[in-house]
């Protein structure tokens, strides 16, 4: 018997990424709804926390392996980014910064009428300020989407990442101080933590590039020389204390400057992109505990009211200055609403630095439940509704 519990015990994930993928493909067959949504649902169900049928992944290889698919996205969405359009309509980068500041406000005033305390609220408002790239990759690469939404959230889920990453480093900071005379040096901090990801995703991306034009196969073997380079990137941020989010982009960002650029055939890093971002979403849903979700439902669900309602708010203050009309505005807004995962693994990994949180934030784990199922369910509506995804791609 102890034999069998063991060998159960060892095939847990594989089942589990088995069991997710036929839910999505079925689930997806029959429903419309993104496959994504059905990754998360059995994540959640099969969890350590909920049914004990997955064994706690901790610092495993399951967890390097969610850690290195959502670099991938990361390297992906920053390989999509044009600069050059932020700096001709700057008002795209207006829009993002607002949405964003709102955001923030909007849902720490939120946390605080709900009875939270300041350093948490201030928390909850930072993580809420980010956009799950690996969420709004996933479906605009499903749906195979384009347009000006489809871009702009795009750009602006890259902008929220940055800015969320350095709101709550710099809260992090403050709160290991704990003194208002720590906020100057909290927020330095933070920038140099930004400053030196930034540096270490440029270098790696001036580097790979260089090192694919001299072996004179740049196209046939860019994407397992990108995965492979996104893995020690992401590597050497874990040990050092960088934030592999921000170096990922950076990453994918340079490389698009150094004139390499994927084509449609490698986005989601083919086969291997496939299995693991059905890894990355059961992994995140499997690390919330159905009790946290309960006891914090209520507060969790005027944050994601809210958060959404701010998104909106600032995308489409702005949708006339930028260049497009108040109901595209209003449709990027809410395809900003994905959170999930990016919450998750940016709370795991301060975990791991040995800042514990999640206690703190346990009404950030019914918020990130929420929008792991229905995050992608509302952007993929979104890019019908704006006539940017074909309606046939939802049975496809």
């Amino acid at each position: 018997m102890p034999d069998l519990l063991s060998l159960l015990t060892s095939l847990a994930w594989p089942l589990a990424i088995v069991l997710a993928w036929l839910a999505g493909e079925f689930g997806q067959r029959w429903t419309g709804l993104p496959r994504i949504s059905f990754y998360g649902l059995v994540g959640f169900a099969f969890g350590s926390a909920q049914l004990g049928a997955l064994p706690a992944p901790d610092m495993g290889p399951i967890a390097l392996l969610a850690n290195i698919a959502f670099g991938l996205v990361l390297f992906e969405l920053g390989n999509r980014i044009n600069l050059r359009w932020l700096v001709t309509n700057p008002w795209i980068g207006m829009a993002g910064l607002v949405e964003a500041g709102l955001t923030f406000v909007a849902v720490y005033i939120v946390a605080t009428l709900f009875g939270t305390s300041q350093i948490t609220a201030l928390l909850m408002g930072a993580l809420s300020m980010a956009t799950s790239p690996a969420t709004v990759v996933r479906i605009i690469n499903e749906q195979r989407s384009s347009g000006q939404m489809t871009e702009r959230v795009l750009h602006l889920s890259a902008l929220n990442c940055v800015l969320a990453v350095f709101a709550f480093n710099a809260i992090i900071g403050f709160w290991i101080f704990r003194t208002y005379d720590a906020v100057g040096e909290a927020l330095w901090q933070s920038m140099v933590m930004l400053a030196g990801s930034l540096l270490a995703g440029a270098i790696f991306g001036v580097i790979v590039p260089a090192l694919l034009r001299a072996t004179g196969n740049a196209q046939q073997d860019a994407t397992v020389a990108f995965a492979l380079a996104v893995i020690l990137l992401a590597s050497i941020c874990d040990r050092t204390g960088l934030s592999p989010v921000v170096a990922a982009l950076a990453f994918g960002l340079t490389v698009r400057y150094r004139r390499v650029a994927f084509n449609q055939t490698q986005r989601n890093f083919g086969v291997l992109g496939e299995v693991l971002t059905i890894l990355l979403f059961v992994y995140a849903a499997s690390t919330i505990d159905w009790r946290l979700v309960r006891d914090a439902f209520w507060l969790a669900l005027a944050v994601v009211l809210v958060r959404m309602l701010a998104k909106t708010a600032g995308v489409t203050a702005f949708a006339h200055l930028s260049g497009i009309t108040r109901r595209k505005g209003m449709l990027t807004g809410l395809g900003l609403a994905p959170l999930a995962v990016f919450v998750i693994l940016l709370l795991e990994h301060t975990r791991y630095a040995g800042v514990q949180v999640v206690e703190e934030l346990r009404a950030m784990a019914a918020v990130t439940m929420l929008l792991e199922v229905f995050g992608p369910i509302i952007i993929q509506r979104a890019l019908v509704w704006a006539r940017e995804a074909p309606e046939s791609n939802h049975a496809t």
